[in-house]
């Protein structure tokens, strides 16, 4: 969730072990796998692209994360992936992409208004003409998943030597506005004192999302509610959002 503490190659080796497989990335690869040419914005471990390469995509793929450790487990795990070290920011891509998708919550680490702004014009300049879409999730606000993360909620991993890691989540501070304060703590064999990784969520409302959406020329096409692509409502946990180019 805090994906900025996997800048730690310790942690980044730990990453999709820690975070497993699960019905989001069937979602995601579905979508990836019916696209031409494929933009994922913060990849981390390049899963879902390489997976992707794995089964056939003989498209474009590229895979962008600002986090070096991330990159070199995806470079190990499909050559055949253009990797970026990176955020939006970093490169400009001029309607080269049919699908663009932020997975694995990404989405709500664009915190400031400015961050988000930027990010969503990079996203509608990198989207072809036509029929391009831009796909990607974050936390419902009012289902207030957070307030289940506790040191009891214990996610168990290892990495490819077999050291094992412990990994749970607090929120430190719960924003009055949209913002959350995370704090991810991990104890394993790798480390003599726990490592502590505190960050920022900003978890948008549908309104919110449609408003920021609309103010870099992007219009809501679907939203859902969960993986399964049910209805959005306030006890659903997932803001799925699917998004398109406004021509208009």
């Amino acid at each position: 969730m805090v994906a900025r503490s996997f800048a730690d190659l310790s942690l980044a080796a730990l990453y999709d072990s820690l975070h497993p497989w699960g019905p989001g990335d069937d979602f995601y690869a579905g979508l990836v796998m019916s696209a031409s040419s494929v933009l994922d914005v913060g990849c981390g471990t390049g899963r879902l692209l390489a997976r992707a390469r794995a089964a056939g995509h003989r498209g474009r793929l590229v895979g962008v994360d600002p986090a070096a450790a991330m990159l070199v487990q995806a470079r190990r795990r499909e050559p055949r992936v253009e990797w970026v070290l990176g955020d939006l920011r970093s490169r400009l891509w001029y309607g080269e992409f049919e699908l663009v998708v932020m997975a694995g919550h990404t989405f709500p680490l664009l915190v400031g208004d400015e961050e988000l702004r930027g990010a969503l014009r990079a996203v509608r300049g990198a989207l072809a003409g036509g029929g391009g879409r831009f796909v990607f999730d974050t936390l419902h606000p009012a289902a207030r998943a957070w307030e289940n993360w506790s040191p009891q909620h214990i996610h168990e991993g290892a990495d490819a030597e077999g050291s094992v890691a412990w990994m749970w989540r607090t929120v430190s501070r719960p924003g009055a506005d949209d913002r959350i304060t995370v704090t991810e703590t991990y104890e394993g064999v790798r480390w003599d004192r726990p490592q502590v990784s505190t960050g920022t969520l900003r978890l948008l409302d549908p309104h919110g999302i449609e408003r920021f959406l609309g103010e870099a020329g992007l219009t809501v096409v679907e939203q859902y509610g969960d993986w399964g692509r049910g209805p959005l409502t306030p006890a659903g946990p997932e803001i799925v959002t699917v998004a398109a180019p406004n021509f208009r």
